[in-house]
Parts: C-alpha cells; sequence; structure tokens
C-alpha cells in the first residue's frame, strides 16, 4: 500500500512538468525495475556504494534516467552484496558512524527550501515552532531500517510520529504539553469503521446550524433571542475576556457534539478540529501574539470554521489511514521526559528540543487547554524552555545552568534506552539569555558527550523566512543546527 501510494504521489508532484522529469523513479520503482529489492538500493546507498539522487518537496527520494542507468550498471557488473556484507569493513571507530552514512547527511540539501510541509495529516493543527516533515523523514530513512522503532522525546505536533509510521517504522512521541499529545495522537489516528460517515454528518450539522443562525440576537429559529447551548462550557474569567458571548455558545455546542461521538479515533479528530479554530475565533492576536484585540467574528462564524477544519482532517486522516500499514504501531505518552517515562528500547531518536527563552506553550496554548480541560498549571510547570522560567525576575530564574541539568538528565535516561550505536538527532537553534548568544547545538552536544554519546556530525540548515519567528526582542531564528549523536557501542 505505501508502494502505490508513493507512486502516485511521484505522479501527482510531476503532473505538468518536463516529459525529462515525469520519469522521476521512488527508491521501490528502481529496485523493481533492476530485480533487487528496495532494502538492498537502501543499504547500497548507506554504504556510499551508489551516489544519492535529488529528493522531491516531501523529502523522498527521487532517481532520473542517469541514476538508474548508474544503479543498473552496478548491479550488473558482478557486484554480489551477500558476499560483499560478508567480507566489507570500515575503518570506524566503535563510537563513531561510518564515513558513507555521515557523507549522505552531508550531501542533504538541508535547506528544502522548495518543501511542501502539510501533505498527509502534517497540517491538521497550527503549532508555532514545529520542525518541518522533510528533517525527519530524511535522518529516519538514513539512520534505521524498516521495522525499526524511532522516538521523538519533545513530540510537538508528531511530525516525527508521522514520517516514521510512513516510513514504515514504529513510533514514540513523549510530551508534557497535554494538548500536543491530542494533536499527535489525531495526527497518527487510524480511521475505523464508521468514522468518516459519523465526522461528516458532524461537517453537515456544523454547517446547517451556521446557517441558521443570522447574526447575535437576530436568529430566525430562536426568535429573537441569541443561541444558547445547552453544552459544557469552562467557568473561568478568561473565557468571558477573551471570547465574545455567541462564540462561547457555539464552541460550547461544538464541544458537545464531539464528545458525543462514539469512536475514540473520531472524538480525536474531532477536537483537535475544535482545538485549531480556538485561537481564530477568540480575541487573542495569533499563536505567537498574545495580545487582546477584537476580531471580526460574526455569530454562525465558528460553527462554519470549525466545518471546514473537520471537512479537511477528515480528509487528510483517511489519506493516512490508507497509507499506513496497521502493523506498525504509535505510541504518544503524556508524560514529562524528566520523569523518565518507561519505553523499552529504541533505535533512533529524532526530536527538536525547545529552545530556552524562545516560546511558552502554556501560555498561548492556554484558551485551547481551557476549553478542552486540560491542566495548564501543570504543564506550567513542566514546561522546559518556556520564555516565562527564562524571564523571570526573581531567585527561581531559569538559566543557561538551567537548561545543561535538564539535558544531563536527559541524556543519562537515554543511555538506557537507546541501543547501543544508536542515532539521537536534535535539531535546535540558538537562544538569547540575558542578552548573551547561546549555542544551544555545543550545549547539548558538550552534555552528551559526557554521558557516553559522541557527536557524529552536526549539520548547519538556513530557515525559511516564515518559519519559527519568535519575540524579535529575544531574537529571530535565522538558521540551526541538525546535531547527529551517536550512543557509544
Amino acid at each position: 500500500m505505501l508502494l502505490t501510494s508513493c507512486c502516485v504521489y511521484v505522479s501527482i508532484c510531476n503532473m505538468g512538468r518536463t516529459r525529462e522529469t515525469s520519469k522521476l523513479l521512488s527508491t521501490a520503482e528502481v529496485a523493481d525495475s533492476i530485480g533487487v529489492h528496495k532494502d538492498t538500493i537502501l543499504r547500497w546507498l548507506r554504504s556510499g556504494l551508489i551516489p544519492e539522487p535529488k529528493r522531491d518537496r516531501r523529502g523522498w527520494r527521487v532517481f532520473g534516467e542517469d541514476d538508474l542507468k548508474a544503479i543498473r550498471h552496478f548491479s550488473e557488473s558482478g557486484y554480489n552484496s551477500v558476499a560483499h556484507e560478508a567480507t566489507a569493513t570500515y575503518t570506524v571507530s566503535p563510537s563513531l558512524a561510518p564515513l558513507p552514512l555521515l557523507s549522505a547527511l552531508e550531501e542533504i540539501d538541508w535547506d528544502f527550501p522548495d518543501a511542501m510541509t502539510t501533505y498527509l495529516t502534517h497540517g491538521m493543527h497550527p503549532y508555532p515552532a514545529k520542525f518541518i516533515p522533510q528533517i525527519p523523514n530524511a535522518l529516519i530513512q538514513e539512520l534505521s531500517s524498516v521495522g525499526d522503532t524511532v522516538m521523538d522525546i519533545f513530540c510537538g505536533s508528531g511530525t516525527t510520529l508521522v514520517e516514521a509510521l510512513t516510513l514504515k517504522r514504529h513510533a514514540i512521541g513523549i510530551d508534557a504539553n497535554p494538548l500536543a499529545c491530542l494533536i499527535s495522537n489525531a495526527k497518527t489516528t487510524r480511521l475505523v469503521d464508521g468514522d468518516e460517515e459519523r465526522l461528516y454528518s458532524l461537517v453537515n450539522k456544523a454547517t446547517s446550524l451556521a446557517g441558521t443562525i443570522s447574526g447575535y440576537g437576530k436568529n430566525t429559529l430562536f426568535g429573537d433571542t441569541a443561541f444558547i447551548s445547552s453544552g459544557w462550557r469552562p467557568r473561568s474569567d478568561n473565557v468571558k475576556f477573551w471570547f465574545d458571548d455567541f462564540v462561547v455558545e457555539e464552541l460550547a455546542e461544538i464541544l458537545a457534539w464531539c464528545r458525543a461521538l462514539p469512536s475514540h479515533s473520531a472524538q480525536t479528530i474531532a477536537l483537535t478540529s475544535l482545538s485549531a479554530i480556538i485561537v481564530t475565533v477568540s480575541k487573542q492576536d495569533s499563536d505567537t501574539r498574545y495580545v487582546r484585540r477584537q476580531k471580526n467574528i460574526a455569530a454562525g462564524d465558528t460553527l462554519r470554521r470549525f466545518s471546514r477544519v473537520l471537512a479537511d482532517n477528515v480528509h487528510t486522516a483517511s489519506e493516512f489511514t490508507e497509507l499506513v500499514e496497521p502493523r506498525f504501531t504509535c505510541r504518544v505518552m503524556y508524560n514529562s521526559i524528566l520523569s523518565r517515562p518507561p519505553v523499552g528500547t529504541v533505535d533512533l531518536v529524532v526530536c527538536s528540543p525547545p529552545y530556552p527563552n524562545a516560546y511558552s506553550y502554556h501560555l498561548y496554548h492556554m484558551t485551547r487547554m481551557l476549553w478542552l480541560g486540560m491542566n495548564q498549571s501543570k504543564f506550567k510547570i513542566e514546561e522546559i524552555g518556556s520564555h516565562r522560567k527564562y524571564s523571570n525576575k526573581g531567585r527561581n530564574k531559569a538559566t543557561v545552568d538551567t537548561f545543561k541539568a535538564e539535558m544531563d538528565s536527559i541524556f543519562q535516561w537515554l543511555t538506557q534506552h537507546l541501543k547501543p550505536g544508536g542515532y539521537a538527532c536534535f535539531v535546535i537553534g540558538d537562544s538569547t539569555l540575558d542578552g548573551e548568544r547561546i549555542d544551544n547545538a555545543e550545549l547539548v552536544s558538550s552534555v552528551a558527550q559526557k554521558r557516553d554519546f559522541t557527536e557524529a556530525c552536526c549539520l548547519h540548515r538556513r530557515m525559511q523566512a516564515t518559519k519559527k519567528a519568535f519575540n524579535p526582542v529575544i531574537g529571530k531564528i535565522k538558521d540551526e543546527r541538525i546535531l547527529v549523536l551517536q550512543k557509544d557501542r
């Protein structure tokens, strides 16, 4: 099923291009063409025996005619893969990655300037500061094999988890943010029988009610009074401060509908769709600006927005369900990584840790967590890297030493769960603390090396101008590093 979907994707991406471009092949198609298994092609690439091809906007390898000729020539030149594997040796320190592997990583254009980042379920919910899916996709392809377990210890919106599952790996995600866990679960949810019908019925229900409500106090169905929902709503002054009264009623009604859905998978998709619109219908300026302003929201708009987002999310969830094989599992754990949750043995870690002093998820997601009944106060205490902690003027102010201690605890835990020789990849940029620029990649590497890890390589990438924009006072992040660490054997 994965092969078919990948081929369709390549075909769609190349629609309308030149005849030469339309001949680009996936790894599986190349393997089929020359009569070997796909894993054989990947093994040759990792060993540096054949050159790396270009990658498409999604991060998948795509092979042209010249690539295919070179691989066919290599295959037909008397190469015996079994004999080679039995005799091949690398001059490598026990704690260092093979040179061909590092070379392959260095040849990738990590900027991914033309990347399409919202395919499959990646666009299901807004989430500030998430990394683009092409990064974990390339790392997972290069540093793990089919059937391995990939873990993201700061899973956020689940980008790594989605890519791991589509690449036929098992996935584990950990986050102290309950909203992040909801989103990650939604993006990796496989729909069950009846889910699509129930969710599309909800789409129509929301559209119908929105059409009925013509304006606050001018509702033709309910007379001269505004629509009032019998559903639960948060009893908090923050609700009145951040939401118009008629928006509160529509959100309460939608929430009641979501919670009444019979399957957990349908509830997860519906609640995530509701969460996705909460900031847009509130008086909070945006996901990255905690400023109150009046918006031009009319009665019925909340229902309409929910209807549109839910319809899109059902569609992408259906695509994901068709693409990912059921035998590959995903576990999302609502835990602080500092509590050292039990995860068993994993083969690869790919994550983007919070940049100290860059963002406060507990603050900007406050209204969403309020409506979903999540414990925002608990997350506020547990959040690593929170701007609120690092800008604190009191004795509890977080410092560079705070971040070092947290990372040391994490690497101490990782030594117990990452397999010997396995890789831990950290995508991270700099921070500004007390006016001083902090190289977080160097900091993380120095801490890791004290815990039986070796720095295999540190790659640099420039970020798109529209990505990861934070408060300019503490720095607008323009580039970041991809730090690849290897656990000593």
